[in-house]
């Protein structure tokens, strides 16, 4: 009898063979630095994966802020973070400093491995705190966004935000702030419309946002409203009573201290969620998760920014010349979104749509995952979740 292992692998070439027939894969990997094909967490999409090489320029902040030397420090930075009236924000923050650089970010493109992909529109999608582009293609696809897209027909592309996953981890004080992260999801959107990336000119482009990844894509319709024809904000409100309780419940650790293996080689400015206690604090709600995929979520969890920290503040505004359509899913038990309760005192996804898209267009919707943590994606909600922000992205002829 065959191995289970050999009967994946098996499983995974007849994939790759079955799409190869469909798909030019060779000329998809335009763009990527030595990408390799791998099917997707339900075989339902394959993909190509590698550096894309991406130049940007922003106008970050000088943070009068030095490298933390020990846990101590950080401790205490989010005590004092966090602390009524606290003003260590408005300290922190120095002068603008401009800072451009180039940077290979980590990224994904999956299509269809079971029919023709929509060969004008794609999905570009962009993970927030704690993860990294995994988020999108969890571990069986129960939980992948990026298989349940491929069997409505639609291309992905996912990328690791920088100083996230496989992407590059330049000062994470200094460079990982969130002007930057703006631009870069501005470039990657432009070469995805230029054919720069997978060899084909994308006229319509869906910007799926989780959380921070969110807020970026928020501050991205503001600042470039021509860039997405639609939008998906997921794990995200207006509300911001519940960030502090989230942040603390994370018990931030420096990285390279929780978990030297893997990041031992970063310096002490990228911290990360302690243990998985605080990893289910911050992300899941009982019962409605499996146990093994908090375990999954533990064991690849992915770095935060000092820099972000402090640049948090920086992100959004009011969308004003953005007519596209907008789509808001939170889970009803969001706490950074929501401090716990979506529905209390409002409906907080409807309350996105009334204050930051005042000329969105009459299409715009929004649902609430009943029983759902912040990561709407890892719990057993996911699926009916996804089918609406599809459902959405067809009713918009997208």
């Amino acid at each position: 009898m065959a191995s289970i292992h050999s009967i994946f692998a098996l499983s995974v070439l007849s994939i790759a063979s079955a799409s190869a027939a469909m798909h030019n894969l060779t000329s998809y990997g335009a763009g990527f630095l030595d990408p390799t094909i791998i099917p997707s967490a339900g075989g339902f999409a394959i993909c190509i994966q590698g550096d894309i090489p991406v130049t940007a320029s922003a106008q970050n902040v000088r943070l009068n802020y030095t490298e933390p030397a020990n846990q101590l420090s950080v401790t205490n930075t989010i005590l004092e973070y966090l602390q009524a009236n606290t003003t260590l924000p408005e300290t922190v923050l120095g002068t603008a400093a401009n800072i451009s650089g180039t940077y290979n970010i980590n990224s994904k493109l999956c299509l269809p491995s079971t029919q023709t992909a929509n060969s004008t529109t794609i999905q570009i999608l962009t993970h927030g705190v704690a993860f990294d582009k995994s988020y999108w293609d969890f571990y069986s696809s129960d939980y992948s966004y990026v298989d349940a897209a491929a069997l409505a027909g639609y291309t992905t592309f996912s990328y690791d935000r920088l100083g996230n996953g496989k992407s590059s981890h330049p000062d994470p004080i200094q460079v990982v702030q969130t002007p930057l992260e703006k631009e870069i999801l501005h470039e990657l959107i432009q070469m995805l419309r230029a054919g720069s990336i997978g060899a084909t000119a994308f006229e319509n482009v869906v910007g799926v946002g989780h959380s921070f990844g969110s807020a970026l894509t928020v501050s991205n319709t503001v600042d470039y409203p021509e860039d997405l024809d639609a939008a998906v904000l997921t794990g995200f409100s207006i509300d911001s009573s519940g960030k502090p309780v989230f942040v603390a419940g994370l018990g931030l650790d420096i990285a390279a201290n929780n978990n030297p293996t893997r990041f031992g080689s970063l310096p002490n400015g990228y911290l990360i969620s302690s243990t998985v206690s605080n990893n289910q604090f911050g992300f899941f709600r009982a019962p409605n998760f499996d146990p093994l995929a908090l375990w999954a979520a533990e064991a690849t969890k992915q770095t935060f920014a000092l820099g972000e920290l402090f640049t948090n503040s920086l992100l959004g505004g009011i969308a004003t010349k953005f007519t596209g359509p907008i789509d808001v899913v939170n889970g009803e038990n969001d706490v950074p979104a929501c401090n716990g309760n979506c529905l209390v005192p409002t409906n907080a996804a409807a309350a996105v749509i009334r204050a930051l898209y005042p000329a969105a267009s009459n299409s715009s919707q929004y649902y609430t995952a009943p029983g759902t943590g912040h990561g709407l994606n890892l719990h057993f909600t996911a699926p009916v979740a996804y089918q609406h922000i599809l459902n959405f992205l067809a009713a918009n002829n997208l």
